[in-house]
């Protein structure tokens, strides 16, 4: 069993309600945790109109890094950080051939996590085209 805890001053309200605003507070923390991760952290240009396109880049990547787990990824990867995806599976070495006009990605086979890989590119296969 796992017990928490938390104190509010929120008065007249159940348990359950309190409850769900909090786990939904800690979610909201959760993204932003992973939106400082992902470029967040600072603004690096130097006017607000290229700081704006940054910040659309930024949340182009959130969505991303929503997305994928639910729709690719599978066990513990689910559960991945932003820095974790980044070393595990967006760095993995590979080469990209075509031939035959199919393109075919060639990734190391020595690296550790290329069947999670390769099972991710498979699940994203299967997935209906929009339109």
């Amino acid at each position: 069993m796992r017990i928490t805890c938390f104190a509010t001053n929120t008065p007249d309200r159940p348990i359950a309600t309190l409850e769900l605003r909090h786990r939904l507070r800690a979610r909201a923390e959760d993204r932003i945790r992973a939106a400082r991760a992902t470029g967040l952290r600072n603004l690096p240009l130097h006017t607000a109109a290229q700081n704006k396109v940054w910040l659309e880049i930024v949340q182009i990547a959130l969505d991303l890094l929503a997305w994928m787990p639910m729709l690719a990824l599978s066990g513990k990867a689910r559960l991945w950080e932003p820095r974790r995806l980044r070393f595990r599976l967006f760095s993995a070495a590979a080469q990209l051939a075509i031939t035959g006009r199919r393109k075919i990605l060639r990734l190391t086979p020595h690296w550790p996590w290329t069947g999670e890989i390769t099972s991710a590119l498979e699940r994203l296969a299967f997935l209906p085209n929009p339109g």
